[in-house]
């Protein structure tokens, strides 16, 4: 191989370098990346396990904010609020009174009603497996979790983040009765 050949060869892989390097360089200028929390951003696994590791040592560095308990939050609640917020159910569930199943049961007089209580409806075993009737505190876990307050239902509802929410929408569902339950 001559010398002018092999010069051209380095060339090329000099220059194919420099381009790389030059698109790099542009690339960072053009867009901009977000600065991560951690450095094990998108890996949920270890970004889980960094977060509980923090936990600890954020609620020891602040004071812990107890949340306000459901029988606070109800006695605030807007039930039209919550009427709003039911219609995220009405294509599951039925409001009136011996209204019809659907995919779930019909929620009329559900506050203080034992689980599994419509009894043409299959429930799943974890639901048919609950012992305590629907008061304000079960239905208040229940709606902020399904999967947690009982692992294994059909449900496929996510659960509602926030407390205000599930108390307008559980003052709600207290009104669908013809003798609603007393307030806690």
């Amino acid at each position: 191989m001559s010398s002018l050949e092999f010069n051209k060869i380095v060339g090329a892989v000099l220059l194919a370098g420099i381009v790389a390097m030059a698109t790099g360089f542009a690339a960072d200028l053009l867009v901009r990346p977000k600065a991560t929390e951690h450095a094990t951003a998108g890996v949920p696994e270890q970004e889980a396990a960094v977060e509980e590791a923090a936990a600890p040592a954020e609620e020891a560095a602040a004071p812990a904010e107890e949340a306000p308990s459901i029988a606070a939050l109800l006695a605030g609640a807007d039930p039209a609020a919550g009427k709003d917020l039911a219609k995220r159910c009405a294509s599951c569930h039925t409001f009136v009174k011996d209204g019809a199943k659907k995919v779930g049961p019909n929620l009329w007089d559900i506050v203080g009603a034992k689980p599994a209580l419509v009894a043409e409806f299959a429930y799943s075993p974890a639901i048919a497996g609950l012992t305590e009737p629907w008061g304000y505190e079960q239905l208040d876990k229940f709606l902020a979790s399904p999967k947690t307050y009982a692992p294994g239902t059909k449900m496929t509802f996510a659960g509602m983040k926030k407390a205000e929410d599930r108390a307008a929408l559980i003052a709600y569902l207290r009104t669908l009765s013809d003798s609603p339950k007393p307030l806690p």
